[in-house]
């Protein structure tokens, strides 16, 4: 079956996907199969079963009252909701009325397996390769916007002596509640944001020890949504480089939120070195002594979920993929957001928004 033709491909549907298929809307794009002959087309493909992008996979305990910056999509304000409800209930339905109110018809689920020239013609059509059960295997785009973010690729380090312990070791894109430690002495490592509010609240319960690669420095403001603008912009020049992303807290610091304060109130924001080795039972510090352990907890960040880009041959022999003004500069019909700059929720809107305008600026001089 040969692949079907749509002017524009979005890859994923959580934040940064949503906001770029609402660009799109605006502009006069409509969703494939639907609308009169001549009008540009959208598809979204979405590897979820349900509306909500990583939010409906965050822990529980995570509170709307919790939750860090700005989460609201573009053009539709997030409805009250009660502090304390858990963040993975009330945004997928949010997002869900999102993608109905704007008719976005998302497609899922539908994981991608590749994109890929369709040949030589740098002007032609990319391909989408995916697993669709409908019999849709692939589209052929004029251009493709992925959307895919990190949550399905989580950060694991190693460690020498790592396979020898004999405790639980986890992510955070697998913890549930700290209920599940009671009792246990945890190793909590990383300088995040989860890093922090874990700390916070798993200390609630039983005793913690924290380790990073290094102290993060403590910003006395408040954090705000300018303070996380301008750290997604310190990234940008590695993202331009062809360099991996590096992570917000690397450029902001950590900033003095209420779980911060309430871990330093309870005398558990003990910052420690981090270990060298990992043992049976527990980890090798740098000094030599070994910190008893039943859990690990690696809150270790998480990797730009972009395998299927394979075949264009983007990576950069850093690890990276060149990419300016959210556009691969290796491959100009593929704008990558929620990438680099924009990994914050507010940066994926803008991004969404930047995709968008500079598509339509392209086929509006292909015309003239």
């Amino acid at each position: 079956m040969s692949p079907e033709p749509v002017d524009v491909a979005v890859i994923g549907a959580g934040q940064a996907g949503l906001s770029a298929a609402y660009h799109l809307r605006r502009r006069g794009f409509v969703p494939h199969g639907t609308g009169t002959e001549g009008e540009p087309t959208f598809v979204v493909l979405d590897a979820e079963t349900g509306p909500g992008g990583a939010w409906q996979h965050r822990w529980p305990t995570l509170r709307m009252g919790t939750v860090n910056g700005i989460h609201e999509l573009p053009g539709y304000p997030v409805p009250p909701a009660d502090p304390q409800a858990p963040s993975r209930e009330v945004l997928p339905e949010y997002f869900a009325d999102y993608e109905s109110r704007y008719e976005l018809a998302v497609r899922r689920p539908v994981r991608v397996r590749a994109v890929r020239r369709e040949g030589d013609d740098p002007h032609g059509r990319l391909i989408v390769d995916t697993d669709a059960a409908d019999g849709t295997h692939a589209w052929a785009a004029r251009y493709v916007i992925n959307a895919t973010g990190t949550w399905r690729k989580p950060f694991w380090p190693t460690y020498p002596g790592q396979a020898t312990f004999a405790g639980r070791q986890l992510h955070v894109h697998d913890y549930r509640s700290a209920e599940e430690f009671r009792g246990r002495r945890v190793v909590i490592v990383g300088a995040g944001v989860s890093a922090i509010q874990l700390l916070d609240e798993i200390s609630q319960v039983t005793r913690t020890f924290w380790v990073s690669r290094a102290e993060p420095p403590w910003d006395a403001t408040a954090f705000d949504t300018a303070a996380r603008v301008q750290a997604i912009a310190g990234v940008e020049e590695r993202v331009r480089q062809g360099l991996p992303p590096g992570s917000v807290v690397s450029v902001t610091g950590a900033h003095w939120s209420p779980w911060a304060q309430a871990a330093q109130d309870r005398g558990a924001l003990v910052w420690h070195p981090m270990f060298t080795g990992i043992e049976a039972a527990g980890v090798r510090m740098p000094d030599g002594t070994v910190e008893p352990a039943d859990v690990i907890l690696w809150a270790t960040g998480f990797r730009a979920d972009i395998a299927h880009l394979a075949p264009l041959g983007l990576r950069t022999p850093a690890g990276g993929v060149r990419v300016r003004d959210t556009r691969a500069v290796d491959e100009p019909r593929l704008f990558l957001i929620g990438y680099g700059p924009s990994q914050s929720t507010v940066g994926a809107n803008r991004a969404g928004r930047d995709a968008v305008r500079a598509i339509v600026r392209e086929r509006a001089a292909a015309t003239a």
